[in-house]
């Protein structure tokens, strides 16, 4: 091979990949505006939904002249309440819990429990008014109620309270970690790329991120590389509510397309990315 030959060739080869990131980004930039829809309708059914549950389970729980309320009979009313409300029925939190006015975890829905015991309220101080007031949504950390081990987590959570004639008996509580949220958001673009994709289009690469301020968060085995090549990008300031944005991006020398959109709903400065890769 001559060397204007491979001169000529390497400028195709790196043409055809600036075409394919060029591509990977127009549809990053599509997945990333259905998926903050999705979000959106997410944070509605527990907005719609949790005032329904914790009426139900005012009439589920054991009476304030009882004292504590057990963790079995905790337990058994959180999965009624949840069964009886559609919006909370097709949620996508990653638990469901009770929560004494103390703070603490009385239980939660999950097999293993690993809240129970743990001060909620320390974890999300935003969440105290809900003792007094109504529904009240706040982000924070708990270690308890991370869905990925090994690097950090965080969740976005609602409360309401439960109440009784002699007051709030106790917060019903939900939400999401967002490394679970993340999952959830990729297994959602990946269904929609396999549906319209045919033998001659293979199936892109894709990942889904939630960022939170100056965090970025993936789905459990997503690659760490991805998050801070997103996280270098400093785009949060650069969005605009309801405008998604696109850019190319090379990371660890393949082309990648990514879409990023505000979701107000989540919280001040919280934001979904999407990153394409065709196959």
């Amino acid at each position: 091979m001559t060397t204007s030959t491979a001169c000529v060739l390497a400028f195709t080869l790196a043409l055809g990949c600036a075409r394919e990131s060029k591509q990977s980004a127009a549809f990053a930039k599509q997945h990333v505006h259905t998926l903050a829809a999705l979000a959106r309708e997410d944070v509605l059914q527990v907005r719609n939904g949790l005032p329904l549950g914790a009426a139900e389970l005012a009439k589920l729980l054991p009476p304030a002249e009882t004292g504590e309320i057990p963790a079995d009979a905790a337990r058994e009313a959180l999965q009624k309440a949840r069964n009886k409300v559609q919006d909370l029925r097709v949620a996508k939190s990653t638990f469901f819990a009770l929560v004494a006015p103390s703070g603490v975890v009385v239980r939660n829905d999950q097999q293993q429990d690993r809240m129970a015991g743990k001060n909620l309220l320390d974890a999300f101080p935003g969440l105290r008014p809900a003792l007094a007031g109504g529904y009240t949504e706040a982000r924070g950390s708990m270690a308890e109620a991370a869905e990925v081990r090994g690097r950090p987590d965080a969740q976005w959570v609602a409360a309401v309270p439960v109440r009784m004639e002699a007051g709030t008996r106790a917060l019903y509580a939900t939400g999401w970690s967002w490394s679970g949220y993340a999952y959830r958001l990729e297994n959602a673009a990946r269904s929609a790329a396999r549906s319209v994709a045919t033998e001659a289009q293979k199936v892109p690469l894709l990942y889904a991120y939630v960022m939170v301020e100056d965090a970025v968060f993936g789905a459990p085995i997503s690659p760490e590389v991805n998050a801070r090549a997103i996280h270098d990008l400093h785009l949060l300031g650069k969005l605009r509510a309801g405008e998604p944005l696109s850019v190319e991006l090379e990371i660890t020398g393949r082309g990648f397309g990514l879409g990023v959109e505000l979701v107000t709903e989540l919280g001040d400065k919280v934001a979904i990315a999407v990153l394409r890769s065709e196959t």
